[in-house]
């Protein structure tokens, strides 16, 4: 009886989408790729932001452009 109520519950609270259908994965979006690092400045992986493959991939290229033009910092020491 309990796991049927539990089974209810969780299918009722879906996540929203970490990406939004109209927002595109660029190095120019520091706003959104901000979201997909950590305090220390690392990519987080894929299980935590909720993305597919693809978008990881994207994700991940579209970080690393934007820290070699200096948009985003390789690390974060701010103590």
């Amino acid at each position: 009886m309990k796991q049927a109520i539990n089974k209810s519950k969780r299918s009722s609270r879906r996540r929203l989408p970490p990406i939004r259908s109209g927002e595109i994965i660029d190095y120019k979006n520091i706003n959104l790729l901000r979201r997909f690092i950590s305090e220390q400045g690392r990519i987080l992986s894929r299980r935590m932001n909720r993305l597919t493959s693809k978008q990881q991939r994207l994700m991940t290229i579209a970080i690393k452009r934007a820290r070699v033009l200096a948009l985003l910092p390789f690390l974060n020491n701010e103590n």
